[in-house]
C-alpha cells in the first residue's frame, strides 16, 4: 500500500510525486488539529464505557510494562490487540466514519483548521503524518481535503481482519521523515510542518516554517 492518498479513498494509489513547485505542508494529527488523541477516543468511543473499563483491566501488564521501557509502539499494540482483534476492516472503516461524523465539531481545533485551509488556498499539498492508524483518520482526512495521509498501518490477515498489531513500525519521530520520504522521495522539501510532541521533532525541523505548539484553540 502506497504512503500517497486521494482525497476519496486513501486505500488507493494516485499518481506518485508532487508537481513541482507545489509546497509540501505536514501536519500532525492528534493534538494538532484535534484537541486530545484520536485513536484512544475512539476504541472508547467503540467499547461503550464497560467494555472500555474491563479492556483496560485486561491491558494491565501491557501498562505496567509501558511504565517501564515507554514503548509507545507496544503499548498502542496492545491496545489494538485487545479492542480490535478480529475486527473486519469493512466494519472498522464504517465504525470510524460514524466516530467522525460524531465528533468533529467538538474534536478539531479551529485554528488549526484556519491555517489547514489558508494552505489549501495557497494551493498546498497537506498531508496528515500521524502515529495513529491510518484507517481510523482517514474519515478525518476525507473532511479535511487532505491531499495526503501517512499513519501507522494495521494488520489485517487474510479474511481482511485486525491480527492484534501493526505491519509498519509506528509513525513517530525519525520514522515520520522516513515515511515522508518514501512517499514523496528522498529531496522532499517541506514548506512547513506543524505538530505538538516530541514525535514531530524531526519532521517540523526539516520544514521552512516550524510549527511546534502553535495550535491553542478548542471548539
Amino acid at each position: 500500500m502506497s504512503d500517497m492518498g486521494n482525497v476519496k479513498d486513501f486505500r488507493q494509489t494516485p499518481e506518485p510525486g508532487v508537481a513541482s513547485g507545489v509546497p509540501v505542508v505536514a501536519f500532525d494529527f492528534d493534538g494538532t488539529l484535534t484537541i486530545r488523541d484520536s485513536f484512544t477516543s475512539f476504541l472508547r468511543w467503540r467499547a461503550g464505557p464497560g467494555g472500555w473499563a474491563l479492556g483496560l483491566v485486561k491491558m494491565a501488564p501491557a501498562v505496567a510494562a509501558y511504565a517501564r521501557d515507554r514503548d509507545r509502539g507496544r503499548i498502542k499494540a496492545a491496545s489494538v490487540k485487545e479492542f480490535l482483534k478480529g475486527v473486519s476492516r469493512a466494519e472498522l472503516e464504517a465504525e470510524a466514519e460514524r466516530f467522525a461524523d460524531q465528533v468533529w465539531s467538538e474534536f478539531m481545533r479551529p485554528d488549526a483548521l484556519k491555517v489547514w485551509n489558508d494552505w489549501g488556498k495557497r494551493g498546498a499539498h497537506r498531508v496528515i503524518v500521524t502515529a495513529s492508524p491510518d484507517t481510523t483518520v482517514a474519515p478525518f482526512a476525507r473532511r479535511l481535503g487532505a491531499e495526503g495521509l501517512i499513519g501507522t498501518h494495521l494488520a489485517f490477515d487474510s479474511d481482511d481482519r485486525i491480527t492484534g498489531g501493526f505491519d509498519t513500525p509506528n509513525c513517530r519521530g525519525e520514522e515520520k521523515m522516513r515515511r515522508l520520504r518514501a512517499a514523496y522521495g528522498p529531496d522532499l522539501h517541506l514548506t512547513a510542518a506543524y505538530g505538538d510532541t516530541s514525535g514531530d521533532t524531526e519532521m517540523i525541523a526539516a520544514a521552512d516554517e516550524k510549527g511546534f505548539r502553535v495550535f491553542t484553540g478548542r471548539p
